[in-house]
């Protein structure tokens, strides 16, 4: 986000006051979807701590349906109500203009924003956070490498591009770890009857 953030502003300062619009914006929405991630957080926690596995894996169900449904509502009423929303910010006509360009940026990466949120959310209530601060390096590392030298050849799109590629990638390496078979989400490849 700082990287992000230094490139954006080196994009000159009605640059650098659009990205500023965007990514306000971009991240209050975005911590709605880690306030469920928190509750799932807690929730898994508790119920995987009395071995409740059956539980825990309708918790992450249910959570990733509602985190997927909550980022596509979210990015349609974004893409909708973004441009007249960015007046509340400036009524500087060539700051408005540049934000409207972010529009994409904003609502599109909504969905992956929300999973980015609710994955992280799922490996801390199982504890997994060496996974989750490795693949958080990692990431983080093919993201900054882009962030450094897109924007000499987008502009300010090449930032918006770069942090939501940081998101996405996120939501993959979250994604991935769910998926897998060994480590600690073993118990949802299972199947658990009813007691």
């Amino acid at each position: 986000m700082t990287l992000g953030t230094s490139m954006a502003a080196r994009q000159g300062p009605v640059a650098m006051a659009a990205h500023q619009i965007c990514m306000q914006v971009w991240l209050a929405v975005s911590l709605l979807t880690d306030s469920l991630a928190a509750s799932a957080q807690t929730l898994i926690a508790s119920s995987l701590s009395r071995k409740e596995y059956k539980v825990v894996k309708q918790i992450t169900n249910f959570v990733v349906k509602i985190g997927m449904l909550t980022g596509l509502c979210l990015m349609v009423i974004l893409g909708a109500s973004f441009p007249s929303l960015s007046t509340i910010f400036t009524q500087d006509s060539e700051v408005l203009q540049v934000v409207r360009t972010g529009v994409l940026f904003v609502s599109a990466s909504q969905p992956f924003n929300a999973l980015a949120y609710i994955f992280d959310g799922l490996h801390y209530g199982v504890s997994d956070f060496p996974y989750a601060g490795f693949s958080m390096m990692v990431v983080a590392a093919i993201s900054s490498t882009f962030l450094v030298f897109a924007p000499s050849h987008f502009g300010l799109h090449g930032v918006w591009m770069g942090l939501a590629l940081f998101m996405a990638l996120r939501m993959v390496a979250g994604l991935v770890r769910v998926l897998s078979k060994n480590g600690p989400w073993w118990f949802l490849h299972r199947d658990f009857q009813i007691a």
